[in-house]
């Protein structure tokens, strides 16, 4: 069974055929053999692959910014938001950092094999806890051509396989990207199975994923809206690295430097608003509201955004309009944000407890021990002290990439790069030793 269906098709239609069930098993197969194959391959074969599919995702920059070109004039047929456009969009300087991302998780040591703990035994048997390949990564996606790439090098520079499906809306521009990587297995003599490609717009092939393909799947990964999320997470018989929204706060504390939280603000709400690390809820000391309040809305809606606040807000701007109680459990993926006056860092706590998402917050202060209240209790995967919520990101931790961001509390948790996807054994050395 090949490793992608209608992978020789031109990049002229989101019009690949529904695949039969016994195809997908077929591919789940493939890639379980694939599987032990990278399991076992040397560093220096991982990375040799890694870089030919770098330099290949180059040569072919021209034929995936037409795929993509296609891919986007569709969506914007449909009327598709500005917000979705701008995660399908690719360009050349997007395709080259996509080439280098690719090579810095080449770079990166590798997660296999690290001896992650080591210790004796009273009857002299020791024991090592070792990290290992997951296995098979099912990666569902949409929109994010360029996640075909970031998935598929993590997982292979892990050691596992992975099997990515992506968007309709983005097929032929995953079906160009993963040509590349593919080249980059076959060069480095590694099976084309180690990075398949579901290659069709048929929703029956995520059912076929979320219940394992017949136990070939040993992770699902889902990056997408909260419509997909919340489908994997209900209906996968394997676990999940997954996290449902991005509900970021950013607290400006009574003791924050004002030019600093402008700053912070606009960047973590306005670099781009439609990444799951955009800040959506903008909550400001009460002890602050007399210095700090009216300038940053006005930065805020200077900037573009619309700002939804409370009585207290609204008395500050009076283009603000009322907040109701679901814009503090809105995750808008727009330049749209929710502001609210809290009284001090343990009612911020207490907000981000009530209607967070788990994912990224960020304090603004200069008081040391209110940071470190904050950091302490707030129970988020990501916690920032005076920096932006968009570094919630695996490229900008020095993970080379991510494959998504993981929010539950198990295994995975925060930027999920090359580390998060091993698991570990235990290698026992003995001399002899029975049980009595």
């Amino acid at each position: 069974m090949s490793h992608a269906f209608r992978q020789d098709s031109p990049a002229v239609g989101n019009d690949a055929e529904a695949l039969s069930s016994d195809a997908l098993l077929a591919l789940g197969r493939a890639a379980r053999q694939a599987a032990r194959a990278v399991a076992l391959a040397p560093s220096e074969v991982k990375n040799r692959a890694l870089r030919a599919a770098a330099a290949a995702i180059r040569d072919r920059c021209a034929a995936i910014l037409e795929a993509n070109q296609l891919d986007v004039a569709d969506a914007r047929a449909r009327g598709t938001a500005a917000a979705f456009l701008d995660r399908l969009t690719l360009d050349p300087a997007r395709v080259e950092a996509m080439a280098r991302g690719v090579e810095e998780i080449a770079d990166l040591p590798d997660p296999v094999g690290r001896v992650l703990a080591r210790f004796e035994r009273p009857n002299g048997l020791i024991i090592e806890r070792v990290a290992t390949p997951l296995g098979v990564i099912g990666v569902i996606y949409e929109s994010r051509p360029n996640v075909t790439a970031d998935a598929g090098a993590l997982c292979l520079k892990a050691g596992n396989a992975a099997i990515l499906r992506g968007g309709s809306e983005s097929l032929r521009s995953s079906r160009a990207i993963h040509g590349a990587l593919a080249a980059g297995l076959v060069a480095a003599g590694l099976p084309p199975a180690a990075i398949s490609l579901v290659d069709t717009p048929d929703r029956a092939a995520v059912g076929a994923m979320l219940a394992g393909l017949d136990g070939a799947i040993d992770v699902i990964v889902p990056r997408g809206g909260k419509s997909l999320v919340a489908r994997v997470q209900s209906e996968a018989r394997v676990p999940v690295f997954a996290h449902l929204e991005g509900i970021v706060h950013v607290f400006v504390h009574r003791d924050a430097d004002l030019d600093m939280a402008k700053k912070i603000l606009l960047n973590a709400k306005m670099r781009r608003t439609g990444i799951c690390g955009a800040a959506e809820t903008l909550l400001v000391d009460k002890a602050c509201v007399a210095s700090h309040l009216a300038p940053l809305i006005q930065a805020l809606l200077d900037s573009g955004c619309a700002v939804h606040g409370d009585a207290v807000t609204q008395a500050a701007d009076a283009r603000v309009t009322p907040a109701t109680e679901e814009d503090w459990r809105a995750e808008y993926l727009d330049a749209i944000i929710a502001v609210r006056v809290v009284d001090g860092v343990g009612a911020a706590i207490e907000h981000i407890a009530r209607y967070g998402s788990a994912h990224t917050e960020s304090i603004v202060t200069q008081d040391a021990e209110a940071a470190r209240r904050f950091l302490d209790e707030v129970d988020s995967a990501i916690v920032l002290h005076n920096a932006s919520t968009q570094f919630a990101d695996g490229g900008e931790f020095g993970f080379g990439a991510e494959i998504g961001i993981a929010t539950g509390r198990m295994h995975a948790r925060g930027p999920v790069g090359v580390e998060q996807l091993t698991s570990f054994k235990y290698r026992v050395y003995g001399a002899g030793q029975v049980r009595g």
